[in-house]
């Protein structure tokens, strides 16, 4: 457990104006801790410091006493509640070959996970249904096979990524652009308390830290950093996803992209990275061979990306044609697996399917299958 006055030192070179990240681990270089930091008098720091940086080192920061006391109460609230400076032991060492590596990460959950081999799954905010089915097939795929699987809580891709990869032993974590105080999207509070109590909750961000936009695409190093290869499910060309694959890709993790259909949006993103060397894969065995892996045995092939058929209907919209197409997305799928996305019964799918033909929006394919036709 980390001293009081440790943690003290940490939180205001942290909560320093001015005093970045950089700047602060040259800093730690010189004096060797945080407290010695602010010990040596500020002349002492003048190869390592601009003007404005050494008069706000001088000053504690006006919120430090409130922070200092947040921060420790949280420590003592939970046994489950860490937190991790550089240079303890149990900082994980891929983050610390990256560039840019978090002064202090909050922790909150099972923190073995961080030694673990990992892969991050990213994607879509605003996934197709194939999408949401394939990232949760392939993460529950890989934690069966002992990957854990790194994510960023965010709707869509993330969320269903998560879920997946509590189904096996590989679990998940979740690194937030938050202070750990708070959950956001509020949606998923339910599924963060899940991975607080089977996987791992991650954040750079000082307690109380709302979710700023600037922290979302920032966090994707982290996420990228922890993982041996990142697997983007949907993307559009312009996206956080793409971020985080090209971060991965520039701190020497392997980059993964799911194709789909050439009329889907949300495909064409995973399609630039392919064109750009990406591997391509078409089932989890795909990156487990690639990350020299083995695969999970007969009986857990159950979960291999394709329509759940557990899967809630969807919450779609517009005109009743509209929610069936939305429900179909791009790829192949059967009648009881459209059932279980729209909630309709077989009779009320046939009748609009049958109205989707004639008007050549949607095509029936053998063992009674449908596919929708994008529309020049």
């Amino acid at each position: 457990m980390i001293e009081r006055r440790e943690l003290a030192a940490w939180l205001r070179l942290i909560a320093t104006p001015g005093v970045g990240g950089q700047t602060a681990r040259r800093l730690l270089a010189l004096a060797g801790s945080p407290e010695a930091v602010f010990e040596a008098p500020v002349a002492a720091w003048r190869e390592a410091l601009d003007r404005p940086q050494a008069q706000a080192l001088v000053t504690p920061p006006a919120r430090l006493d409130t922070l200092v006391e947040t921060t420790w109460q949280w420590l003592q609230d939970h046994d489950e509640h860490h937190l991790l400076c550089l240079g303890d032991p149990r900082y994980p060492e891929l983050l610390l070959s990256t560039d840019d590596p978090p002064l202090l990460l909050h922790a909150q959950g099972r923190l073995e996970l961080l030694r673990a081999d990992s892969i991050a799954v990213v994607g879509s905010r605003n996934p197709t249904c194939q999408g949401v089915d394939n990232a949760r097939a392939f993460a529950a795929h890989l934690s069966r096979a002992g990957l854990t699987v790194v994510s960023g809580l965010a709707l869509g891709i993330d969320g269903a990524a998560h879920e997946g990869g509590l189904q096996g032993p590989g679990s998940t974590i979740a690194v937030v652009g938050t202070g750990l105080d708070r959950v956001y999207p509020a949606r998923h509070r339910a599924l963060a308390h899940r991975i607080a109590e089977q996987g791992l909750l991650l954040s750079e961000y000082l307690l109380g830290t709302p979710p700023l936009a600037p922290n979302f695409p920032r966090r994707n190093r982290l996420i990228s950093g922890l993982a041996r290869g990142v697997l983007v499910v949907e993307a559009a060309p312009r996206s956080g996803s793409l971020i985080t694959a090209r971060l991965a890709a520039e701190q020497g993790r392997e980059v993964f992209a799911i194709p789909g259909s050439i009329h889907s949006p949300q495909s064409r993103g995973c399609h630039l990275l392919i064109r750009q060397g990406a591997k391509l894969v078409e089932g989890g065995d795909d990156i487990l061979e690639e990350l020299r892996m083995s695969t999970p045995g007969p009986e857990q092939h159950h979960d291999r990306p394709g329509p759940g058929r557990d899967e809630p209907p969807a919450a779609l919209g517009g005109t009743e044609a509209d929610r069936i197409l939305d429900a179909l997305g791009w790829d192949p799928l059967t009648l009881d697996a459209l059932a279980d996305r729209t909630g309709c019964t077989a009779a009320e799918l046939n009748a609009r399917l049958l109205e989707l033909e004639l008007d050549g929006r949607v095509a029936r394919l053998p063992g009674q299958r449908f596919q929708r036709i994008a529309q020049a």
